[in-house]
């Protein structure tokens, strides 16, 4: 392997090599840190930000973005809980927490895909909107555990012999967007549209209709990623969502994806949100500040960002270089008219 591509090796699976770094680190400086126990805790903690930074991934890719997944949790979060506190129905609760995130989702969609409107400004305002949303719902009081049904609150618990049903859950989303990604026309449009939109229109991409259905799907997740965070914490609280966002935008990033969109893989999403999970759980056992930890998220996603745009021009130089190097290698092509 030369240089040139050790280099684009390197730059895509440098996540994986640090995850790894990470966790020996934390291994070393609290040896009881490398356990089953600790190791299931970190996955339940990463359950609902991975649920809902998979179909972000997906929108990364398409060239867009949603900022608001985090209200749009919260939202659903309320909308369902006001739903089973009222009628004691688990599978209404539901129903009606993704019909909101769907909704939400939809009309992201509809501005940013068919209005054109910047999707940055478009899910920022959402964000806002849904968060208000949430608090006026539920007057900025939590659904106790007492008004949730049984059934509900025993989701936060129940398990598939020693796994939880949450970890479940997270394997089922990740394998469903492995293989939309890879093995689906859908998935190859998602990056010819990231990549070039004006070549996916020529090619007969419908990418209004493409980018739409991103934006429902990623309200959808993210309402089910809200309600089993309340599941799990037995309650439902109007800002439960609150950061999830820039969480989930950090993770992305971390894995891999372009923020320019057209590339990205949902094993690098799964090793940067492993990292930023291990991350912190090393920082609680090491007994750091919440607020350090907080200062770490911010600075951790200005890394991730300055590392994407570094990652994408060395890769793009390095296939520059092995273009150029393979048409200084190639032979002169033999005149028609030579004898052999």
């Amino acid at each position: 392997m030369n240089a040139e591509r050790l280099k684009i090796f390197a730059a895509k699976n440098g996540i994986f090599l640090a995850l790894i770094v990470l966790i020996a680190v934390f291994s070393i400086l609290r040896p009881n840190f490398f356990s089953f126990a600790n190791g299931q805790s970190i996955l339940m903690q990463a359950t609902e930000l991975g649920i809902i930074a998979i179909p972000a991934a997906f929108l990364i890719m398409s060239g867009t973005i949603d900022l608001s997944v985090g209200a749009v949790a919260s939202a659903a979060a309320i909308t369902g809980g006001l739903a089973m506190a009222g009628t004691g129905s688990t599978l209404l609760g539901f129903v009606i927490a993704i019909g909101t995130g769907m909704a939400a989702g939809a009309l992201n969609g509809f501005l940013v895909s068919y209005l054109r409107l910047n999707s940055f400004v478009v899910t920022l305002g959402a964000l806002s909107v849904w968060g208000g949303f949430a608090l006026l719902l539920s007057g900025g009081k939590t659904i106790p555990r007492s008004d949730l049904p049984d059934a509900f609150r025993a989701i936060g618990t129940l398990k598939v012999g020693p796994v939880p049903i949450q970890i479940i859950a997270l394997a089922a989303v990740i394998a469903l967007g492995w293989y939309v990604l890879n093995h689906t026309k859908f998935g190859k449009e998602i990056r010819a549209i990231g990549g070039n939109e004006r070549a996916a229109r020529l090619m007969g991409i419908n990418v209004k209709r493409s980018r739409f259905l991103l934006f429902v799907a990623s309200g959808a997740f993210a309402a089910f990623a809200g309600m089993l965070l309340s599941a799990k914490v037995q309650s439902a609280n109007p800002t439960i969502g609150s950061g999830l966002e820039l969480e989930v935008l950090t993770v992305v990033l971390l894995g891999g994806v372009a923020f320019e969109g057209g590339v990205g893989r949902i094993s690098g999403v799964v090793a940067g949100l492993l990292f930023f999970r291990v991350l912190r759980a090393g920082l609680v056992f090491l007994q750091a500040s919440p607020f350090l930890q907080t200062i770490l998220v911010g600075a951790t996603l200005i890394i991730a960002v300055a590392l994407d745009s570094s990652i994408q021009k060395m890769i793009r130089g390095s296939w520059a270089k092995l273009g150029k190097k393979a048409a200084d290698e190639e032979p002169p092509p033999v005149p028609a008219n030579s004898k052999p």
